[in-house]
Parts: structure tokens; C-alpha cells; sequence
């Protein structure tokens, strides 16, 4: 491993006319809230419209395999800026705003009673502790200036973006969704504390999608070195709102399978203003020495099953789920001169990638993480080494969800409930929509990857269920 990163710094510092590119180079992380894998023209959507994605992608690379850490946000958003597995902060499931009783800290001893269930199962840890180091002060350190826009969900007051890094917090606090996508983004009679924070009314019905594209682009252009924006947009998450232009567009349109027209604008507008940065970098000539990374936090939501927020087209499930709808996300990450355009990887990767990658392609020195580096995809130097992937639900989720963890070893894929219900085991590259069981015919298999699942519990300190 570490012999890999000397060889990819080497490789790096060594090509012709890119040295100085990567010693300048800038960084957006793109974060969009529960964006699903098919929900993007360039991935195959029948529906909504992503020009200005689509050319980001086509500029780039683009990952048919990417996985977020979790299948639900607060675990992915943890492991973004960490680099660990959610099992090993902890942030296993979404964690609730301070008006919803916020859970606070949880102990390992900690439990949840679920009356009725046969399973106590661990509490959540409702915050990420200031102790962890984070992906922005990891580049703050470098001397970025760093900015937060959008979603945050990691904590109340103390734990918020400013806290852990970042100079500048437009959006971030413990909420898990805006109260309206309206300036000025109030909720009727919400609680005095479910607002947005630093998001002061400024034109009234100014879209919030908007309003962060602006905010990213005036630091942009008043940006002192070199810059890290990590934009996680309040979009696509529910309440499901859209321009109402945009609406009256997509009414007019022949729907697809996907076909809720609200939700479709919600997208295009999302797809704008990733537009109308890139159009920014590209007038103050940022565009070339500008690392761009685009992902979601976890797979698209259904809704109502009569009149569905989104369909993942050629997966099973959804958001909250362990099956592929629930993990898979859509991934672009574009750099010109450096990241070869138009570019297709099937090699399976997982959140915590992220953060070893940035620090990798900025010049930063190796730093422990559960993720890998995956600089030699992005820059043709190779592949990076076979491994697994895991996945730790250990909660029980309405109306059926149970406490799982998942192993992907290769392309099988084994889903363990721990209520004692049976085993399911996928060959994903010849049953992408996880209907064939394998389990009963391969158990020796379904033995392997279990092993492995418990090795990897007790590396990282999984909290577990038990019986009640």
C-alpha cells in the first residue's frame, strides 16, 4: 500500500507540464442528498435532463460500480469527511436535529429496547466528535481556504461544519432536510430551531439549489490560494419541491418509468447550477487545475409506490435498503489534463475513497484510512488492489427493514440479517437485480464471506445487536 502511494506521488510529480497543476490544484466535492444511481442522463435515466452533468462526465470519468457507505445520509456524510466506515464512528443510522431529541452520545453499551422485536439493538452516536479529523482540516492544514454549503446532518450546534474545519458554513447544521425549498425556506409551524443556518431570506421564492450555487461562486471569485468546497446539496432530498417552470416542463414531457415531473425538476435545477459553476471556474480559468467530484449519499427514494419520488432503473430497492437501489450512486469525477475524458470504470469503489484520493492528488502525505486512493484509476497508472466492501446497518427501520451488514467480495454479494433470518447471496454480475438466492447452493461460500464479516466486526469495533 504504501509502496503504491510513493509510486503514484512519483508518477505524478514526474509527467511532463503536470507538476505544477497538481501543486495548485483545487478541490469540489459534490455531495447530493439521496440522488440515485439512474437519475442522471449520462446513467441512463428516461426522464429527467443533466446537460451540464452529462459534459462533466464526458470530461472525465464515470464509475458504474460506486457505492455510498451507507444506504441512508448521516453514515455516508461521516465517512466522507473521515474516511472511516460509519461502523467505526459509530453513525450507523441517520441522526436526528436537536428537534427531533437529537440523540447525543452514544456508548457502546448503549441500547434500543424495539418493543415487540426480538433484537436490542445498538444506539445510534448522534454526533461527529470534534476529535475526529476531518477531510477539510486535513486540506486547512495545506493552506486551502475551505467552504461548506448545504447539508450537513452531522450534529448540534458545536459539531457544525465550522467546528471541523471549514471557513465558511452556508446551510450546515443538524437538519437532515430544508424546511422548504423557498426562500425564505420556512416550514409552517415548525420549530424556532428547525432553520437554516447562516441562509437569511434574500429574494423571496429564490429557489434554495440557487441560492447555493450563488453563494459557491461569489467564493469562488473572491478566493484567497488554493480553494476546497465540499457543496452537498439540500437536493434532491424530500420535501420534493422544483421551480415551477421547470414543473410545467416535465408535465408537458412523455414520462418514462421515471416520470414524477416535481422531482424531475428538482434534478434539472440541481444539473444548473452544477452548470453555473463550472461555467465560473471556466471564465476565471480555474477549470484545468479544478478536481471535481460528484457522488450521492446513498440511493434514490421511492415515496409513495403509487406516485414515486424516483425509480433505480435496473436495481433492486431503494434508499434504506441493503439491495443495490439502496448502496449504488452515481459517480463523476473530472479534471481536464490530467483525468482522461470520456473515461468508463467498473471497478467497485465506496465512500471512504474520497478523502485518501483528495489528499493523494493534492500532494498530501499518505493518511490512514478504511478507504483507498484512487488515483491510478484517474490517472491511468493502473488499478488499485482487489478488496471488500462492507456495510453495517445494526437497526431495526420502518415498516421492514432489519439489521443487516453486508459483505461484496468480488462480485458476490452476501446480505446477513442478524435476527436469525436467512442469508442472501448474489453473483452481481449475473443477477444485477438480486432475484436469484444463492445461498442454499453455494453455503460453503455464504461460510466464507460470513468469516469475513466477522473479522471485519471486530476490526472496526461494530457495534452489534442482541438478543432481546
Amino acid at each position: 500500500m504504501k509502496r503504491l502511494f510513493l509510486l503514484t506521488v512519483l508518477i505524478l510529480n514526474g509527467l511532463s507540464g503536470n507538476s505544477q497543476e497538481k501543486k495548485d490544484l483545487n478541490v469540489i466535492l459534490i455531495h447530493v442528498d439521496d440522488l440515485g444511481a439512474t437519475d442522471l442522463g449520462v446513467f441512463g435515466s428516461d426522464y429527467y435532463e443533466t446537460p451540464n452533468i452529462d459534459r462533466l462526465a464526458a470530461e472525465g470519468i464515470r464509475f458504474t460500480q460506486s457505492y455510498a457507505a451507507a444506504a441512508i445520509c448521516s453514515p455516508s456524510r461521516a465517512a466522507l469527511m473521515t474516511g472511516k466506515y460509519p461502523a467505526r464512528t459509530g453513525i450507523t443510522d441517520w441522526i436526528r436535529a436537536k428537534f427531533q431529541g437529537g440523540s447525543g452520545l452514544a456508548l457502546p453499551t448503549d441500547f434500543e429496547e424495539n418493543q415487540g422485536k426480538p433484537l436490542k439493538t445498538p444506539k445510534n452516536q448522534g454526533y461527529l466528535p470534534l476529535e475526529e479529523m476531518t477531510l477539510a482540516e486535513r486540506l486547512k492544514k495545506l493552506g486551502f481556504s475551505t467552504m461548506h454549503v448545504g447539508k450537513w446532518h452531522l450534529g448540534e450546534e458545536g459539531n457544525h461544519p465550522e467546528n471541523q474545519g471549514f471557513d465558511i458554513n452556508i446551510g450546515g447544521n443538524d437538519l437532515g432536510q430544508p424546511p422548504s425549498y423557498f426562500d425564505p425556506y420556512l416550514a409552517k409551524n415548525a420549530a424556532p430551531t428547525y432553520v437554516l443556518k447562516n441562509v437569511p431570506p434574500r429574494k423571496e421564492g429564490e429557489f434554495l439549489t440557487d441560492r447555493e450555487g450563488d453563494e459557491m461562486v461569489k467564493f469562488i471569485q473572491n478566493r484567497e490560494g488554493q480553494f476546497f468546497i465540499h457543496w452537498a446539496p439540500y437536493a434532491v432530498h424530500t420535501p420534493i419541491m422544483g421551480p415551477e417552470q421547470l414543473v410545467e416542463k416535465y408535465k408537458s414531457k412523455t414520462p418514462g418509468i421515471q416520470k414524477n415531473p416535481t422531482y424531475a425538476a428538482l434534478v434539472e435545477n440541481l444539473d444548473q447550477n452544477v452548470g453555473k459553476v463550472m461555467a465560473e471556474l471556466e471564465r476565471l480559468g480555474l477549470r484545468e487545475n479544478t478536481l471535481i467530484i460528484f457522488t450521492s449519499d446513498n440511493g434514490g427514494l421511492i415515496g409513495n409506490p403509487q406516485n414515486p419520488v424516483t425509480i433505480n432503473l435496473g436495481l433492486r430497492s431503494f434508499k434504506g435498503y441493503p439491495y443495490e437501489g439502496g448502496i449504488r450512486v452515481p459517480t463523476i469525477v473530472s479534471l481536464p489534463g490530467l483525468i482522461q475524458e470520456g473515461k468508463v470504470s467498473e471497478t467497485p469503489i465506496i465512500t471512504m475513497d474520497w478523502a485518501p484520493t483528495i489528499l493523494d492528488m493534492v500532494g498530501a502525505s499518505e493518511v490512514q484510512t478504511d478507504g483507498q486512493s484512487l488515483s491510478p484509476i484517474l490517472l491511468e497508472e493502473g488499478q488499485i488492489p482487489n478488496r471488500d466492501l462492507f456495510w453495517h446497518f445494526p437497526h431495526f427501520r420502518e415498516p421492514d427493514v432489519k439489521p443487516y451488514s453486508i459483505v461484496r467480495s468480488g462480485h458476490y454479494k452476501l446480505i446477513y440479517y442478524f435476527d436469525g433470518g436467512d442469508v442472501e447471496l448474489f453473483d452481481l454480475s449475473k443477477d444485477p437485480l438480486e432475484q436469484s438466492n444463492l445461498a442454499l447452493e453455494l453455503p460453503h461460500l455464504v461460510a466464507e464471506l460470513k468469516s469475513k464479516l466477522e473479522k471485519w466486526w471486530k476490526e472496526t469495533g461494530a457495534r452489534l445487536p442482541v438478543r432481546s
